[in-house]
């Protein structure tokens, strides 16, 4: 029961380089491949240096280099990987929650009649029969999963397991898959980038500020602490909604989904689409002049008070501590 991966990577203008939910997924799939006595491969498409991997367990790299792959498409990546689990023999292939693997995975399940299970937060309760625990109703709850199926695919929730480094010896492996043009019916027209900053979906802190903030000329001090704690800036709906900040920063049920180990709310009453969107994430912290905000009732630490007193006083110690350690 060999285990499949697919580690995404940035696209080639950053030099190919992995994502983060990449080196979780070796680090997940590696111990379950302990477990079972096999070995774990991944697949990577347009990737840079895949030695990297190595140090996270993954034992073959099937290394995908195709110019038609240079933009995502759905259909063209998920024949790929059902391709390299075909070669591979792969009965468990592991993809993580990012927004490319949301797409990818109901079609790699039903290219390979597969069982497939999402959000899974941990390693498997059972290999026989084999059993997840995965969230459920918007993350308010666990529910354990069996899939009977030979073929297994397991979506990873991001931040739900970790990273540990487990060092192998790597072979990789040029691989072509046969790419129909079928495939592409749906084309990348343009790809809008932010640069320079830590973006949501790889940022282990967020930082995220709502109408509190009352206008988007007091957004300075959100990005300063941001700045400050190696952080990606967010924001609510209502703010995206109003142009004080793009829709990109928009997390929630309706934004963008966000598992962070460290969430920070400004000025954000909590509506329960925005705390059904956030709430996988470990530690939340809530800044709100409202004592009665819904936010309160799920942070794990809140503070009544001014933002605008708050915040900066916040970045001051976080600067003075930061000098002295």
């Amino acid at each position: 029961m060999s285990i499949l991966i697919y580690a995404e990577s940035a696209p080639d203008a950053s030099g190919g380089k992995f994502k983060k939910v990449a080196f979780e997924l070796a680090s997940y799939a590696k111990k379950v491949a302990e477990s079972l006595g096999t070995t774990v491969t991944a697949i990577t498409i347009n990737a840079g240096d895949v030695s990297e991997l190595s140090n996270y367990g993954v034992d073959k790299v099937l290394k995908v280099n195709n110019d038609k792959l240079s933009g995502f498409t759905a259909k063209a990546y998920a024949d790929a990987i059902k391709q390299a689990a075909q070669k591979e023999n792969a009965q468990i292939i592991v993809l993580s929650s990012t927004t490319d693997s949301l797409y990818l995975a109901p079609l790699v399940s039903v290219a390979l009649e597969a069982g497939f299970a999402s959000n899974v937060v941990g390693l498997p309760v059972s290999i026989s029969p084999f059993q997840v625990k995965r969230t459920a109703f918007s993350n308010k709850a666990f529910n354990t999963t069996e899939i009977a199926t030979a073929i297994k695919v397991l979506s990873i929730s991001k931040n739900s397991y970790g990273i540990f480094e487990n060092a192998s010896s790597l072979t990789q492996e040029d691989f072509n898959p046969t790419i129909d043009d079928a495939d592409f019916g749906v084309k990348v027209v343009s790809v809008e980038k932010a640069s320079g900053k830590v973006t949501i979906a790889d940022a282990d802190i967020v930082v995220s500020a709502g109408r509190g903030l009352k206008g988007p000329e007091n957004w300075g001090m959100v990005e300063e602490l941001a700045s400050v704690l190696g952080a990606a800036t967010a924001c609510s709906k209502p703010v995206s909604d109003l142009g004080w900040r793009s829709h990109g920063e928009h997390v929630g049920q309706t934004g963008k989904p966000v598992a962070a180990n460290l969430y920070i709310a400004i000025g954000i009453s909590g509506a329960i689409q925005h705390i059904a969107g956030i709430n996988s994430s470990k530690v939340k912290v809530v800044i709100n002049t409202d004592a009665e905000a819904p936010f309160f009732k799920v942070a794990d630490y809140g503070i009544v008070g001014d933002a605008f007193e708050i915040v900066p006083k916040l970045i001051e110690k976080l600067k003075a501590f930061k000098a002295n350690n």
